[in-house]
């Protein structure tokens, strides 16, 4: 006859934490690929104008931004109501242009820098002077592949 041995307490065998590595790097790739990391806080008012023949970038490391419009109203009061300009995350004058262009090829590998793109955010109501002058400073340092950001839409919403 055998005897049969009873448990005497009747404590839960512990937790297997043997997976737990497997599903905390499960969750780490997985945030590190589905998160979009923002480059630029924008300052500014941004309303793009509207065009309804635009083509759209491929290659959105080879573009630098460049920003134009009136301060935001949280900015207002330090960067007063006029037009400004903006680069990565601060406030710029346009002589200040051209030390960005040199900066952001300087960033970039030597095979790259031919295919550079300046792609300018200006708003709606940003003033073609503004405009004007951050081109004459874009055609000084050589930056001569401009694209002009739009939202898409007719043309002629841009008039209302």
């Amino acid at each position: 006859m055998s005897k049969f041995k009873k448990k005497k307490s009747g404590e839960l065998p512990p937790v297997s934490t043997a997976s737990l590595p497997d599903i905390v790097f499960m969750l780490l790739f997985f945030f590190m690929v589905a998160t979009v990391m923002r480059k630029n806080t924008l300052m500014i008012e941004n309303k793009l104008p509207s065009a309804d023949q635009i083509e759209k970038l491929d290659k959105k490391n080879l573009v630098m931004y460049i920003y134009a419009g009136k301060p935001s109203s949280r900015y207002r009061a330090s960067a007063g109501s006029q037009a400004r300009i903006q680069l990565n995350d601060k406030f710029a004058d346009v002589s200040e242009v051209k030390a960005f262009v040199l900066a952001e090829r300087a960033a970039k590998r030597e095979e790259e820098v031919p295919f550079l793109i300046t792609a300018l955010k200006i708003d709606g109501n940003t003033n073609m002077g503004l405009v004007g002058d951050i081109k004459k400073e874009l055609r000084e340092v050589q930056a001569l592949k401009i694209n002009y950001t739009t939202k898409s839409g007719k043309a002629s919403d841009n008039f209302k």
